[in-house]
């Protein structure tokens, strides 16, 4: 028996020490060892801290305990994307390229063309941008404001007029004649003429005013011819009125223009076809002339003229022309034209034609004018024509 009791005793601690190297050779579990030391190490931790202060970071056991608990914080520190990460991108960009719409207009267009040109704004998108850019005005012309009547009209077309008595319905009929001055002999021999006529004088006519006197000394009325720039490649004098220059420039020219005689009622536009067609070009210069209190006489050498319009916002007193007589500079072709004057003065009551001092005008006038009342016309000045159908103001 004394020996039997160390072999028990043997064999229990060899089986102990096989149970402990057994365990030694388990990873999985050393590994539930593990977790369990940690959790427990976590458990305390949380217990001390809850007695202290509140926890300011989740460090408590992990939704699963599988994953170390190291590895949970890591994600915290960093804070979420910035809302600048979020910043919209490139889907703004590639809407820029909308523009065709938004059309520079060429300068070279004349007023409705650019309009024309110009579609209409695109609906706006759903991104902030492109709704910004519809909303952008167009550069070129931008919309005229309705022009204000000056003050200090004193009425000098009414002053400077020639005085004519009409008959009741008769119809009138006002002959003008351009390009009056730089030919002195043709003008000296339309202004002998009987008339009334109308004599329209460029501004730089060399002896304008004793040119012009001697005119009115005839029984004629007197108008300056202004000249302005046309659309077509045609040089329409010295300090002609061009679209390019700025307010001040033209009113400089204009008002310069106006100086260069007396004793006329008002002004029409020799050439002028781009400068008529343009308002805001043109607004100032029938501004100045109402200011004066002259009348202003369309030419008409473009039906996309704004003279008329401008006219009757201005309240100012105007006419147009209905009738060119000497496109074609024969004698033949000229009384046509007249007769076709005397249709549509019978047609409406009045008629305006405008001519030139050709030989052939001058020959065809010479006929006609002492038989037109035969016909049962009046020959008068255009500021009859004015005074009775279109005296504005």
């Amino acid at each position: 028996m004394v020996r039997k009791t160390p072999r028990k005793a043997t064999r229990k601690t060899a089986g102990k020490a096989a149970g402990k190297a057994g365990l030694a050779r388990n990873p999985l579990v050393l590994a539930l060892a593990a977790v369990a030391a940690v959790f427990a190490i976590g458990f305390g931790v949380s217990l001390v801290t809850e007695s202290g202060s509140k926890p300011a970071v989740q460090v408590a056991a992990p939704a699963r305990p599988v994953q170390p608990a190291v590895s949970a914080p890591a994600p915290v520190p960093q804070p979420p994307p910035s809302p600048v990460a979020v910043k919209a991108p490139s889907p703004v960009e590639p809407v820029v390229p909308t523009p065709p719409p938004i059309v520079r207009p060429d300068p070279a267009m004349g007023a409705e063309e650019e309009e024309v040109a110009a579609p209409p704004p695109v609906a706006p998108s759903p991104a902030p941008l492109p709704t910004t850019l519809a909303m952008l005005p167009p550069p070129a012309p931008p919309a005229h404001p309705p022009v204000q009547p000056p003050a200090g009209n004193a009425a000098l077309w009414r002053k400077n007029a020639v005085p004519v008595t009409v008959p009741a319905g008769k119809p009138v009929i006002a002959i003008v004649i351009d390009d009056m001055g730089l030919d002195r002999r043709r003008a000296a021999r339309m202004a002998a003429l009987p008339g009334p006529l109308t004599l329209s004088w460029l501004p730089y006519a060399r002896d304008l005013p004793a040119q012009a006197r001697a005119a009115r000394a005839n029984g004629h009325e007197l108008m300056l011819h202004m000249p302005m720039e046309p659309s077509v490649k045609a040089d329409p004098g010295p300090e002609a009125l061009l679209v390019s220059l700025d307010r001040g420039e033209v009113l400089r020219r204009f008002r310069a223009a106006l100086d260069s005689f007396d004793g006329y009622v008002g002004v029409n536009n020799h050439m002028g076809s781009r400068f008529t067609a343009d308002r805001a070009a043109l607004a100032p210069v029938l501004a100045e002339l109402h200011r004066r209190g002259l009348l202003w006489l369309d030419s008409r050498t473009t039906p996309k003229s704004a003279g008329i319009g401008l006219a009757q916002e201005l309240k100012m007193p105007f006419a147009g022309r209905d009738i060119f007589l000497d496109n074609t500079a024969q004698v033949a072709a000229v009384r046509a034209q007249l007769a076709k004057v005397e249709q549509v003065a019978k047609r409406q009551g009045y008629g305006i034609a405008i001519g030139h001092p050709h030989d052939a005008t001058i020959e065809a006038l010479a006929s006609w004018v002492p038989d037109v009342q035969k016909r049962g016309f009046v020959l008068v000045p255009v500021s009859a024509v004015v005074r009775a159908h279109h005296a504005g103001g």
